[in-house]
């Protein structure tokens, strides 16, 4: 069957959303009124053949069920969220223009639309968070991949954000559009208020220091990431990840001055030194360590300081290479 989702989306993968109605909606059936007995068992069939049709991924006779049920019993309102994400998962982006692939696309938004406002309001926990899923779902379908709407995603983005207000991934998705469509006054500001209402979460900070990365502000791109490993300094990922972007600006920008690729350098490796000095055993932080050193080797006149820069490089390469041998062995061992 045909598999559509984006693996590393804001919003999550769109494909095998995980069934978790069955149950909740099978028992909701039977106390719920004003539609007639034969409906609703009809409903309560057609709901259970869908739910497996959905588990094996046969999109196709799932929606086919789904329908089923809702036409049935309309009441049945944790139907319409997978009923939309069967079509969403139907939907093949390299057919984009196709009418009857296209279609698919519109049945997934009517049906992400519906499952939204149904289950609007509702005190069920599992209800609640079918609802936020169908916006987040509801706001891809308006990406670039699917129907590039994004002035129709736009609303859909601010209507989550008034529901959950600290929650940064709103933030990050309405961030995301205005920038898509060079509103990028309007994307650093989204940004950063996901830092406002979540300050402690390191994830606000990487992404903040992605964007401002994306549009060569290095310096600051360099200050979020640096705010990142401040919040959190017992973490050696964080100044790990300083010198990855030390690094690569250094590498790859073949304007800077050599002054500017001392000082990055330098920054990087104290970045690094510091991971290391958490754990001593961090093998990435160790391998960048040796690549910065690498790089100072080619700035330096005096052969002997060269060559002193290459054996401590070589040196931290072979510890690297141990670390990983080591960690092979231990899982190997472990299986």
């Amino acid at each position: 069957m045909q598999n559509h989702g984006r693996k590393g989306d804001p919003m999550r993968s769109l494909s095998g959303a995980p069934l978790i109605v069955a149950v909740v909606g099978i028992v909701g059936l039977t106390s719920m009124a004003g539609c007639a007995q034969i409906g609703r068992l009809k409903a309560m069939r057609s709901f259970k053949e869908a739910n497996r049709a959905y588990q094996t991924q046969d999109y196709k006779r799932a929606a086919e069920l789904y329908e089923e049920s809702v036409k049935a019993y309309p009441e049945l309102t944790i139907a319409y969220f997978y009923l939309g994400n069967s079509y969403d998962n139907l939907f093949s982006p390299s057919k984009k223009g196709e009418p009857q692939n296209d279609e698919l696309m519109q049945k997934a938004v009517k049906n992400y639309q519906l499952s939204a406002e149904k289950l609007a309001g509702s005190t069920d926990e599992t209800e609640k968070m079918l609802g936020k899923r169908s916006l987040e779902y509801l706001v891809a379908a308006y990406g670039a991949e699917k129907l590039n709407a994004p002035e129709e995603a736009e609303p859909v983005v601010q209507k989550m954000i008034q529901m959950d207000p600290t929650e940064p991934t709103n933030y990050f998705a309405l961030a995301k559009i205005y920038e898509d469509a060079g509103a990028y006054n309007e994307a650093e500001q989204m940004y950063l208020k996901a830092k406002e209402v979540r300050p402690n979460d390191p994830t606000v900070y990487t992404t903040l220091a992605g964007y401002y990365n994306r549009q060569g502000q290095f310096d600051k791109t360099m200050d979020a990431l640096n705010q990142r490993a401040a919040q959190d300094p017992n973490n050696p990922e964080g100044y790990y990840t300083i010198a990855t972007y030390y690094w690569d600006k250094t590498f790859r920008d073949k304007t800077l001055k050599e002054p500017e690729k001392r000082e990055y350098i330098s920054k990087g490796i104290e970045a690094t030194d510091k991971a290391i000095q958490i754990k001593g055993d961090y093998m990435e932080a160790i391998v960048y360590k040796g690549l910065l050193l690498r790089l100072q080797a080619t700035l330096e006149k005096d052969r002997k300081q060269q060559e002193a820069l290459l054996h401590e490089a070589e040196q931290l390469g072979a510890k690297a290479k141990s670390l990983q041998k080591a960690k092979a062995t231990g899982a190997g061992a472990g299986d």
